[in-house]
């Protein structure tokens, strides 16, 4: 074996003896972690009142209610992707917009 091979496989033990292999997991754990406004609707109607949808997305009015489709809700496919990557039920009804008021 060479030096540096040598040099190498002593560094990695002594970093599994001394505990120091969890330092590169904590980090990736705190990466994926979700943002605090994907929680519930409340965090994300304080964040965007009207609620986060796709940019094309157009609100489903269902039942005898006769209420009018929300329209001024926050128009980002990023934002929405991202809420729905941590908490698909942000958008119950499926309609491309989440937790519209």
């Amino acid at each position: 074996m060479t030096r540096r091979r040598i040099a190498s496989l002593a560094l990695s033990a002594a970093l599994v003896a001394g505990g120091l292999t969890g330092v590169s997991t904590t980090s990736a754990s705190a990466a994926t972690r979700a943002p605090s406004w994907t929680r519930n609707c409340s965090t994300v109607n304080k964040a965007y009142p009207h609620g986060v949808g796709r940019a094309k997305a157009k609100d489903r009015v269902a039942g005898k209610a006769k209420r009018r489709p929300v329209t001024t809700f926050k128009r980002s496919d990023s934002l929405y992707n991202q809420a729905m990557r941590y908490n698909k039920r942000l958008d119950a009804d499926r309609d491309g917009i989440a937790c519209e008021r």
